[in-house]
C-alpha cells in the first residue's frame, strides 16, 4: 500500500522533546538540514520510511468539535503542505506542542524529526508527504576497525538502531478536506500512556474505507466464534475452527460482503445468525465504529486476518489436526474402556 521506490527526502527539521512531567526541557534548531550525502540520505529514507511497507491501516485527522482547524497537527501539517518555505518554523510549532502533551511521567524523552518527502507511492498514487517521528529507543554498538596488521574495536553509545523506528506518521498531501491520508507506527509505550501519541498529539480516527470494513467484519466474527458461540451454544472446537474457514472461505471467494448472504452460507443457523448480527451490533456501539451490512472485500485484509484464524485442533499435548476441509470426514467419541475421548478421521491416501 505504502512504497517509497521513488520517494526523496527535501528537507528535515530535528528538535529535542522532554518530559514535561519530568521539569525537562525541549530544544529547538535554529534551521533545518539539507541533507547532502546520497548514502545518509538512503539510510534515513530507510529509518523513516521502511515500516511503512507492512502498514495497511489509513487513518485521518479528526477534532471531537468536528472543526479540523482545531487539530492542531493538522493545522501545522496544512502550513507546511500550504508555505513550504515555512517548513522548519511549523516543524518548531509541532515541537513545542508535542512538548505540551508529554506530561504522563513514563513518556521517554527524544529527538523529533519533521520531514519533507517528495512522490511516496500511497495506493498506487506518487504524493508529498509529511513526515513527524521520534526516537525515545538508544543502544550501544560495536565497531570493528583494521589497525595496524590487525583489527581493533570499540563502541559507540546512544546510537540509534535504523531498522527500529519507535514512534512516527506519515501525512499525505491529498483529501485534505477529509482529514488526510495519515500512517501511523506506535512501537513503544504499548501501555495506558502510550495514547499520546495517536490519541491525544495526532489525533487520528481510522478510515472507515474497504480495507477497515473487511478487517472489522472479520475480526468481529472471530472474537464471536471463539468468544461468545459458548456462552450460547454447545460447540465443539472442530465446528468453531469449521465456521472460521468458512468464513475465510467466503471472503476469499466473493468480490463483496452482504450480512444475509454470508450468515446464511456461513453460519446456517437460526439463533446463530441471530447471535452472530447482536454481537455485531453490540462491537459497533461499543467502539462507535459502523460496519455496514454490505460493501466490497478487500482482499489485503482477508490476507493479514487469514494469519490470525487457527485451524489447529490441539489434543493434550500428544497431537495436533489441522482442519482445512470437510468437517463431515472428522468425527469425535468417547472411548468407555479408556475413559477418553477421541477423533475418527477419515482419508482416502496418505501424502
Amino acid at each position: 500500500m505504502i512504497s517509497f521506490f521513488e520517494a526523496s527526502l527535501a528537507e528535515l527539521s530535528i528538535h529535542r522533546i522532554g518530559n514535561k512531567s519530568e521539569d525537562e526541557f525541549y530544544v529547538l534548531s535554529d534551521q533545518s538540514l539539507v541533507i547532502q550525502d546520497e548514502q545518509l540520505k538512503n539510510l534515513l529514507l530507510q529509518y523513516f520510511l521502511g515500516p511503512y511497507a507492512k502498514v495497511n491501516e489509513i487513518y485521518r485527522f479528526f477534532h471531537p468539535n468536528e472543526d479540523l482547524n482545531l487539530n492542531e497537527a493538522y493545522h501545522f501539517a496544512e502550513a507546511i503542505f500550504e508555505k513550504g518555505e515555512h517548513f522548519h518554523e511549523n516543524s518548531q510549532q509541532l515541537a513545542k506542542y508535542l512538548y505540551e502533551i508529554s506530561n504522563h511521567p513514563k513518556i521517554k524523552s527524544g529527538e523529533l524529526y519533521v520531514v519533507y518527502f517528495e512522490n511516496v507511492q500511497i495506493e498506487g498514487e506518487l504524493q508529498d508527504a509529511i513526515g513527524i517521528f521520534k526516537s525515545e529507543t538508544k543502544e550501544t554498538y560495536l565497531k570493528v576497525y583494521p589497525e595496524n596488521s590487525g583489527f581493533n574495536v570499540s563502541y559507540e553509545q546512544e546510537a540509534i538502531n535504523i531498522s527500529k523506528l519507535d514512534k512516527g506518521c506519515l501525512i499525505f498531501n491529498t483529501e485534505k478536506e477529509q482529514g488526510y491520508k495519515v500512517a501511523v507506527i506506535d512501537q513503544t509505550n504499548r501501555s495506558a500512556e502510550a495514547v499520546y501519541w495517536k490519541d491525544e498529539f495526532l489525533k487520528l480516527k481510522i478510515r472507515n474505507d474497504n480495507y477497515n470494513q473487511t478487517n472489522n467484519v472479520l475480526g468481529v466474527y472471530k472474537s464471536f466464534v471463539t468468544q461468545k458461540l459458548d456462552e450460547d451454544f454447545d460447540i465443539s472446537k472442530a465446528d468453531k475452527i469449521d465456521l472460521l474457514n468458512k468464513s475465510i472461505k467466503y471472503f476469499k471467494e466473493k468480490e463483496s460482503f452482504d450480512i444475509d448472504e454470508f450468515s446464511n452460507e456461513v453460519i446456517a443457523n437460526a439463533e446463530g445468525i441471530e447471535s452472530f448480527k447482536s454481537y455485531k451490533k453490540s462491537y459497533e456501539e461499543e467502539f462507535d465504529s459502523p460496519i455496514p451490512d454490505t460493501f466490497d472485500i478487500s482482499g489485503a485484509a482477508v490476507k493479514k486476518q487469514a494469519r490470525d484464524y487457527k485451524s489447529v485442533l490441539k489434543l493434550d499435548k500428544n497431537f495436533h489436526i489441522y482442519i482445512h476441509g470437510d468437517k463431515e470426514l472428522i468425527e469425535k467419541g468417547f472411548d468407555d474402556d479408556k475413559s477418553m475421548n477421541y477423533y475418527k478421521v477419515y482419508f482416502r491416501e496418505e501424502q
